[in-house]
């Protein structure tokens, strides 16, 4: 099962192309995530959804997205063909991890037409007539295309170049367009992205975690590509594993850091479920202090983690989601009063 994701700026001709694509591509379907926005229009309450800048900023557009494209290759098979511009890295990357945790592969496609030509595109954009001529609403469209043009530079310059397989599309129709990306993707020319493959879990996991500390005594984080938000390095147990020998293992595969002694207990911390989340325990370890010369060696494998500092409890509350927060609060706790503590949802107990 693969899904060949078409991105690109707001009017590049996304949609287009797709429906040229599935020509092309046997045992291919369009799948387009405009849709999902426009049911979560239908779903949320107005409150809810003003909030929200873009539906691409809606945690629930991001996992319906995940979701209704696994469910539509468990029922179809072959190929998905996804015309949907990404812009913010981040959302890249918890979209194509939740995929890749379904071991569904991903080809990212980048239309990517000179900016000239992408502005023309968008003036001469057709959109639904209505009697009175030109719309509010299609003038919105036509606004809004203009106005993603500096964040599409933006993601051009810092990652979606080197991410996906780039077509230029100054001088090609639609149908060429498709034809280009047919062959690319048939011949292999574009690989499925290199991003970790973490298994959806189906019952309560045990994960353990370990705080790691620079002279200044400032706790490390890292970012993760398949999940949002920051995090501590760990990772879930494996069966017959010990969860501190987990830890360790976690922390040498994600950071290149060998810690020569088994960690000390901080936090056990019960989670409760949160659907679509099962929960489960979550053991925070003390992996002690690193000189500047071992900080200085922390290495990040690229489809695993993003980035990494070294932060203090104030800058750590707020990178980490809440529950993540507590657990941090308490385990430095734990910390300076030298004794382990148990907790349940962030919460001492006991």
């Amino acid at each position: 099962m693969t899904v060949v994701w078409i991105n690109g700026a707001f009017g590049a001709g996304k949609t287009t192309t797709a429906r040229e694509l599935i020509e092309l591509i046997p045992n291919s379907t369009l799948f387009d995530p405009e849709v999902i926005g426009a049911a979560l229009a239908h779903l949320l309450p107005p409150k809810h959804l003003a909030e929200a800048g873009d539906f691409q900023d809606l945690p629930i557009w991001r996992r319906l997205v995940i979701d209704t494209a696994a469910a539509m290759l468990a029922e179809l098979g072959g190929t998905l063909v996804v015309p949907m511009t990404l812009l913010r890295q981040e959302y890249r990357d918890e979209i194509f991890g939740g995929l890749a945790a379904r071991r569904i592969a991903v080809r990212h496609i980048l239309l990517a037409p000179a900016e000239t030509i992408l502005r023309e595109r968008i003036a001469a954009r057709e959109m639904p007539e209505e009697a009175d001529g030109e719309t509010d609403g299609e003038i919105r469209v036509r606004q809004w295309s203009y106005d993603h043009i500096e964040p599409y530079r933006a993601a051009l310059a810092s990652w979606l170049t080197a991410d996906a397989h780039p077509v230029d599309t100054s001088a090609l129709t639609p149908y060429e367009t498709a034809v280009r990306i047919a062959e690319a993707v048939g011949t292999g020319a574009v690989p499925a992205c290199d991003i970790v493959q973490t298994p959806e879990p189906t019952g309560e996991t045990l994960a353990a975690g370990v705080l790691l500390f620079d002279e200044q005594d400032r706790v490390l984080l890292v970012d993760p590509t398949y999940k949002p938000g920051w995090e501590f390095p760990g990772g879930v147990v494996e069966p017959g594993e010990a969860p501190a020998r987990a830890g360790m293992r976690e922390v040498a595969e994600e950071t290149g850091i060998r810690l020569d002694e088994v960690p000390a207990l901080l936090v056990v911390d019960w989670e409760p479920p949160a659907p679509p989340g099962y929960g489960g325990l979550r053991l925070l370890f003390d992996g002690g202090r690193l000189d500047a010369a071992e900080a200085g060696r922390v290495l990040l494998p690229g489809p695993e983690l993003r980035d990494w500092r070294f932060v203090d409890e104030d800058e750590a509350a707020a990178l980490l989601p809440p529950v993540r927060y507590e657990r941090l609060r308490w385990a430095l706790r734990a910390r300076e009063r030298g004794a382990a503590l148990y907790l349940e949802a962030g919460t001492p107990v006991g």
